[in-house]
């Protein structure tokens, strides 16, 4: 079993399908993903890259997708070059994303690790950045699917 890098949960106020169509939708992952251009075609196995600008800095991370359970989870690899590391199986991370249908909308829990399992002490001093960032972009995810969900103003 990997240790988790990083553990963060929002609740949406919408049901699993909703959440899941912002989840793999790559015009709404632009919109909540550091506006990044995602591509796949979302089969285990198939690649997915993410290209935008972060902090003024160029990015094209890259992954597998390795769990497609549609609107209940999915989990891919990610690895980017901005984190100043190479482009080596053990440098990648598993990020873990998880929908449960509760009290009329969705929890959603997203856990990083690393591919290989282990945690290193980078790893925990860097957590509550990996978090912070986690929360950005699952506050993103919950403010795209509410807003989209929301009956139009008269």
């Amino acid at each position: 079993m990997r240790e988790t890098t990083a553990d963060v949960v929002v609740f949406i106020e919408e049901s699993p399908d909703l959440v899941w169509d912002a989840l793999t939708d790559p015009k709404k992952i632009e919109d909540y993903y550091l506006g990044a251009a995602v591509e796949t075609d979302w089969q285990v196995g198939s690649p997915i890259t993410w290209s935008g600008e972060w902090k003024g800095k160029s990015f094209a991370d890259k992954g597998e997708i390795l769990v497609v359970e549609p609107e209940r989870r999915l989990s891919y690899s990610h690895w980017s070059p901005l984190g100043g590391t190479t482009d080596e199986p053990h440098n990648y991370h598993v990020i873990d994303i998880f929908l449960d249908e509760a009290d009329g909308g969705t929890a959603v829990r997203l856990t990083q690790a690393n591919q290989n399992g282990e945690v290193t002490e980078n790893d925990r001093q860097a957590r509550a950045e990996y978090e912070r960032n986690w929360k950005t972009m699952l506050h993103g995810l919950k403010r795209v699917v509410e807003n989209e969900s929301a009956p139009p103003l008269t």
